[in-house]
């Protein structure tokens, strides 16, 4: 049997948190939660054939059949890259131009339809990698700045970035994430969010640690978040607002870095993106040099969301724009507790729903009053973004229908220490595996293949 947080729901959860949402464009989520956007790794991906790269296939199709029978407001697909050569990591979903296919298409439109079974919301999160862009990938990537980042992920470092020139701000980033967002919009989803966080191109704008640019995209925070506000209007000379479709963005409400995005730069920037009329904006925070995906003092691990101090600071600022906050969310008192104070309108949740695909209708139904407890260790991001994407891969090997219309058949039960430190020799062996691959600078999707079912 899995091991869950310990608490008790108040009686108010299910109608609060079963609240609709509406949005300035029109649309409204059916409740409160957010699947937050989770990097599944698991599109085409075949380096001696770039054109067919980044496929959604049949097992992310799985994958978000599952999510898609869960009971969501609002469901958010994974890093959807807008330039072939710039990703987050091998095995990213792509939509780019020049890759443009009858096989893309009628992915993207049943990945639409997948989602939306049960209500939910189809949303694509559109993003750029920039100088995150693995070395593997791309030995020179696009940035603000030529601000090298100096860090491995996955043995992997990172290329020396060429500053974007004015013009090709227009058509390297803007025209991409447009060319995305209509291409979203014919397929079927109900909008997209430019992934403005976690140091992605978008963030290496917003923070004056990687836009060191003396031109009208650099200096003032204004001129910083130049790039968004101009992405956001050419998308709606496209696709304008009166057609319902959602223009979202996730920012980083805080950095924790030296001359990173402060939580007051970032209520300036906020500021902006209400005026503009965003339909909504996902708090989040940190970057690959500092991961904030942990509590960083017991007074916020009390209340479980890592950013809520922050969000409480921005949410004034917003009057139409609905906020959702991601990130550390496990109870069901602790997600009432944000919206009732203010400090949020929706509720994110991302590593949980992973080991549980279902738990808003669970929690919404009142037969579970919090997310499973896993027994790996909670201040290792690393090792829980590797759970996360094995669970992925194991929800992908079969349909819901295939799996008995049960969403979390064949998953691997973390909070079963045995099971875990079975894991533990399997990201051991994993880590070998990545480490000779990038010795012969290999790109591999960063998925663990352990245990489950396949039906």
């Amino acid at each position: 049997m899995v091991r869950r947080f310990s608490t008790t729901a108040p009686e108010s959860a299910k109608a609060l948190l079963g609240e609709r949402l509406k949005f300035p464009s029109g649309k409204y989520a059916q409740n409160r939660f957010l699947k937050a956007a989770l990097t599944e790794m698991l599109s085409v991906f075949d380096p001696s054939n770039p054109k067919v790269n980044g496929v959604p296939t049949q097992e992310i199709l799985n994958v978000y059949d599952k999510w898609g029978n869960g009971k969501f407001g609002l469901i958010l697909t994974g890093n959807v890259q807008v330039s072939p050569v710039h990703l987050e990591a091998p095995g990213n979903a792509m939509i780019f131009k020049e890759g443009e296919t009858p096989a893309r298409r009628e992915a993207y439109t049943k990945w639409a339809q997948t989602i939306k079974q049960d209500g939910a919301l189809a949303v694509v999160q559109l993003s750029h990698g920039g100088r995150q862009t693995p070395i593997t990938v791309n030995t020179t990537p696009f940035s603000a700045s030529d601000v090298k980042l100096e860090k491995e992920v996955r043995f992997l470092g990172f290329g020396k970035p060429i500053p974007l020139t004015v013009e090709q701000i227009k058509t390297e980033v803007i025209d991409r994430f447009v060319y995305a967002a209509k291409y979203a919009y014919e397929t079927g989803f109900d909008g997209v969010q430019l992934h403005g966080a976690h140091g992605y191109l978008l963030a290496q704008f917003t923070s004056p640690t990687t836009n060191k640019r003396t031109d009208q995209y650099g200096g003032s925070i204004a001129n910083r978040q130049r790039i968004i506000l101009e992405i956001y209007e050419a998308i709606r000379k496209e696709i304008p607002a009166s057609t319902g479709f959602l223009i979202g963005l996730k920012t980083n409400s805080v950095e924790f870095q030296s001359e990173g995005t402060t939580v007051d730069d970032a209520i300036e920037m906020c500021k902006a993106y209400e005026k503009i009329g965003f339909d909504f904006v996902e708090l989040s925070g940190g970057t690959y040099e500092q991961l904030a995906f942990q509590h960083i003092r017991d007074s916020t691990r009390q209340r479980e969301a890592f950013f809520l101090e922050f969000a409480e600071k921005i949410r004034p600022v917003f009057k139409n724009t609905v906020v959702y906050l991601t990130g550390g969310f496990r109870t069901v008192n602790a997600m009432v507790d944000a919206v009732k104070t203010g400090a949020t309108q929706g509720i994110g949740l991302g590593r949980p729903i992973t080991a549980e695909p279902d738990l808003p209708k669970k929690i919404l139904e009142g037969s579970v009053p919090s997310a499973i407890h896993d027994a790996l260790d909670q201040n290792n991001f690393a090792v829980s973004l590797l759970a996360s994407n094995t669970q992925m891969e194991q929800m992908g090997r079969n349909s819901f229908k295939e799996a008995k219309q049960d969403v979390s058949y064949g998953l691997s039960d973390f909070s079963d220490e045995e099971t875990v430190k079975r894991f533990g020799k399997a990201i051991e062996d994993f880590i070998e595996l990545t480490r000779v691959q990038a010795s012969k600078g290999v790109a591999i999707p960063a998925v663990i293949t352990f245990e489950g079912v396949k039906v």
